[in-house]
């Protein structure tokens, strides 16, 4: 090869292959602002912006239908709730719709006979005085029982979580009629704390295995370090297990509240007559549901809202207890 086959690029270096890869790039650039390249960039940018507006269509269509089918979903509550402030004539001559077109026909009379009804409010009473002690048994023993399945060694341990797992599939039915002939023989049949027994009985499976298999997920590390500091077995599950499964503990205890408190079979089978819970006094009222509708409609809706309450007041640490359920 020759000095004269040598060219010296633009920058002052040579190439020994001359003037052919410059030659190269340049066609190169000159090909990406060609006319292929200009008829490529257009096309470029329609594309984004028609998937841009494809998904605002989407997602405005999908939150059309979310607001419909919850609209669709609360209508039967909102039909309750105008109809608990009808007259019994109004709801008579027509439908709740009619406040819709006449709102001066809503009345706060009915809420005013219901706390005069003595047997709603005194089932109002006799519904807490169930859900509540239900409730707070299964927490404690469940806490209890699923702290014991996850970090105790103990003969049978195995065994005994999986006959309380089979528990699960007995269902409430099958057991009304040994268990009625229990209670009436110790004396607990159509008494409060039957139905409370009854409730806790059937609630701490579900408790059980919910609270042992999310207590199994703490750290071996961190009891380890607290029983070298000295901490026993009622101090690390006070001290420990309980502040970390409150999320659990909560959602538990939201889910057991609300199966008591909408129960029926159960204390229309076990509650005493004289003193029946919310939803078996409203059963009653149904027998002369064209009597009562003045206090059928706000008593049963104040039976909803009650739960609601509870639902809403827990929520966080409901939201928290089922999404470290789904992490963990």
């Amino acid at each position: 090869m020759s000095r004269s086959d040598v060219t010296p690029d633009p920058a002052g270096r040579t190439s020994a292959d001359g003037p052919g890869r410059a030659d190269r790039a340049a066609a190169g650039r000159a090909g990406a602002s060609g006319p292929a390249g200009a008829s490529s960039g257009p096309v470029g940018a329609r594309a984004p912006f028609a998937e841009r507006a494809a998904g605002r269509l989407a997602a405005g269509a999908l939150r059309v239908f979310l607001v419909l089918a919850a609209l669709f979903w609360l209508l039967p509550t909102l039909g309750l709730l105008l109809s608990s402030f009808l007259s019994p004539t109004d709801l008579n001559n027509g439908g709740w719709w009619q406040v819709l077109t006449a709102p001066s026909r809503l009345t706060a009379d009915n809420y005013e006979r219901l706390l005069a009804n003595d047997t709603i409010t005194g089932s109002l009473l006799n519904t807490f005085a169930i859900a509540v002690p239900a409730t707070l048994l299964v927490l404690v023993l469940g806490a209890f029982a699923g702290y014991a399945f996850a970090w105790l060694e103990f003969p049978g341990r195995d065994w005994l979580f999986l006959l309380v797992v089979g528990l699960l599939v007995v269902p409430v039915q099958v057991a009304l009629i040994p268990v009625s002939e229990l209670f009436g023989s110790i004396g607990l049949f159509e008494t409060t704390a039957g139905v409370v027994l009854f409730h806790t009985a059937f609630g701490l499976p579900f408790a059980v295995f919910l609270l042992r298999n999310f207590f199994a997920e703490i750290p071996r590390e961190l009891l380890e370090a607290a029983r070298l500091d000295g901490a026993g077995e009622l101090r690390l599950f006070a001290r420990v297990v309980l502040p970390l499964g409150g999320p659990a503990i909560a959602s538990l205890g939201i889910f057991q509240f609300l199966w008591v408190w909408n129960d029926m079979l159960v204390a229309l089978v076990f509650a005493d007559s004289a003193s029946p819970p919310i939803t078996v006094a409203l059963q009653q009222q149904v027998r002369q549901f064209g009597n009562n509708i003045d206090v059928l409609a706000p008593g049963a809706f104040l039976s909803m809202v009650i739960p609601l309450v509870v639902f809403f007041a827990f929520q966080r640490q409901f939201v928290s207890g089922v999404m470290a359920g789904a992490i963990k």
